[in-house]
């Protein structure tokens, strides 16, 4: 955790965030807006491929992705400035369980797209005509992507109130 802090120990960007008081609730909307493009384009080709929402074939909905893929990107670069534009220093967040579990959902929900993208999952579901259900292991995929996904935006709240997680978990 150190070295990831040091990497991360920005002193410009800690003043920049602090000089100026519209830099960071500016952040807080982009990654707001992120997080919907994400859920909003992934969340519907998930719930699709669960079986909601029929008479839309799957194919359609991947067209979604790339708003997600930008999303997930407007998340990164937010989210680091969250965490090296902290004045309590990275550690700050890097230290705080609730961001860890966080970054935890984040990496799961990326070895699931792998998953996804490359064992051929993908090219079944998007076979799937307009009515049609997609195959069981698309399923999986999809309830771990949304669980995943959904869980990233609750730990993110809890970053904030880590101190509560952590007496919950009897710590």
């Amino acid at each position: 955790m150190e070295t990831l802090a040091a990497i991360l120990d920005l002193p410009w960007l800690v003043a920049f965030v602090n000089d100026y008081d519209w830099a960071w609730p500016i952040c807080e909307m982009f990654h707001f807006i992120g997080m919907a493009l994400l859920i909003g384009s992934v969340g519907w080709l998930d719930i699709r491929i669960l079986g909601l929402g029929k008479g839309v074939p799957i194919a359609s909905l991947e067209k979604l992705v790339p708003l997600g893929i930008f999303g997930f990107v407007l998340n990164a670069v937010t989210g680091i400035v969250f965490v090296a534009g902290n004045d309590a220093g990275p550690i700050a967040y890097l230290g705080n369980l609730a961001f860890q579990i966080k970054m935890l959902l984040v990496g799961i929900a990326g070895v699931n797209l792998v998953a996804y993208y490359f064992t051929g999952i993908q090219r079944a579901a998007d076979a799937v005509p307009a009515n049609g259900d997609a195959a069981p292991g698309a399923k999986v995929v999809a309830i771990l992507s949304l669980v995943s996904w959904f869980g990233v935006i609750y730990f993110g709240r809890m970053i904030m109130y880590n101190d509560t997680l952590l007496y919950a978990l009897g710590r």
